[in-house]
């Protein structure tokens, strides 16, 4: 391959990825899919309904991301949700400061971009605050924190951290098929799962649990398939264009937020490209955008008191500082992550969710104490 034939590639991978992140952002905007909603409803009304939303989004991506890796598409192992290295603890504490930030902040990354595109200033607030703190986390003073305490505590799993290839290491069976296999298990059982519930079974439900998971299979088969290249013509090594971390990548918020600020503030720096997760931000915002305007939902929103604008900026930093070093959000970990079957991608989402219990019972406090 020319290297004029790479950047052509390179540019339809990120085209690419930009269309399927504004299906992402319209989706979840006419469906009002949300993590943090999900549990919320859970925590305060018994509700299900949005979990089995989610449920069933991820259940589809994982058959969706082993399936592929089955026929030979991707390699499961190229993500940085299935390395060798589970580091437990950060992805605990990562998660729990996740959760809690995005109760403060009204909400995860994908819905700050989401709330963005549906006319949201203080979830553009939000987004720069969230954005510098993962900044900060990935290269700046809470990145030397992060690297030299929690990040030093994991393990090591030979097989990689993806449960099937373990399970596959242990019964000496073909780590595709036993992929395929542990996929459809579980993620049937999460499909399942959502449509046995009461009154799930409508257009709006279906959209969101369907829609999502298949824009999250898009997603891995773009980078993993379109965007794999088995030899750089300059390097002579294989590479996945249009990646920020050298691998195979679908959707997550967090860092690529660091990714666009740095971007934007860069960008007539000729080192500074575009990349996966810069598109897929933008795309998300156009893709809300796009929604709320047809469905006449598009409303202007800032900050009601001064006690709601610190309650968002403090979320905001956690968020960007809790997702970074669990290396994922709701969807980095939530949804990309769990289609793997990571264990690291399982021990963050726990941490998300009771950092989320978390935040509801601090709001509860305030309000009590008010």
């Amino acid at each position: 391959m020319e290297i004029a034939d790479l950047l052509k590639l390179n540019a339809l991978v990120l085209w690419a990825a930009f269309a399927v992140a504004v299906v992402f952002g319209f989706i979840a905007q006419r469906t009002h899919f949300c993590t943090m909603g999900a549990i919320s409803d859970i925590v305060n009304m018994g509700d299900w309904t949005r979990m089995r939303m989610w449920g069933m989004a991820v259940g589809i991506a994982m058959i969706g991301f082993y399936g592929m890796a089955w026929l030979g598409w991707i390699d499961p192992n190229q993500s940085i949700y299935t390395g060798n290295r589970v580091i437990w603890l950060s992805a605990t504490l990562g998660g729990l400061l996740f959760g809690f930030g995005m109760v403060l902040a009204s909400g995860c990354g994908s819905k700050t971009l989401v709330r963005i595109g549906a006319g949201s200033l203080k979830s553009l607030v939000v987004f720069f605050v969230m954005g510098f703190a993962a900044f900060a986390t990935l290269r700046g003073v809470t990145a030397v924190l992060r690297v030299n305490t929690v990040d030093k505590v994991s393990f090591e799993m030979a097989s990689g951290s993806a449960l099937p290839a373990w399970l596959a290491s242990l019964t000496g069976m073909e780590p595709t098929l036993t992929g395929l296999v542990f996929a459809l298990v579980v993620g049937g059982a999460l499909v399942v799962w959502a449509l046995v519930g009461q009154d799930f079974r409508n257009a709006n439900n279906l959209l969101a649990g369907i829609g999502l998971g298949l824009v999250v299979i898009a997603m891995w088969w773009v980078s993993g398939r379109l965007g794999f290249v088995a030899e750089h013509p300059e390097t002579l090594e294989a590479v996945y264009l249009g990646s920020n971390t050298g691998r195979m990548e679908a959707l997550t918020f967090t860092a690529p937020m660091a990714f666009t600020l740095d971007w934007i503030i860069f960008f007539s720096d000729t080192s500074k490209a575009l990349t996966f997760g810069i598109v897929t931000v933008a795309g998300m915002v156009v893709g809300a955008l796009v929604c709320a305007l047809l469905e006449g939902s598009f409303r202007w929103e800032g900050f009601r008191s001064t006690q709601d604008t610190a309650l968002h900026l403090t979320g905001a930093v956690c968020m960007g500082v809790g997702g970074v070093t669990a290396l994922g959000c709701t969807v980095g970990q939530g949804m990309s992550g769990l289609s793997t079957l990571s264990l690291t991608s399982i021990i963050a989402v726990t941490g998300i969710v009771l950092g989320a219990i978390g935040g509801f019972r601090f709001q509860i406090w305030l309000l009590d104490r008010e």
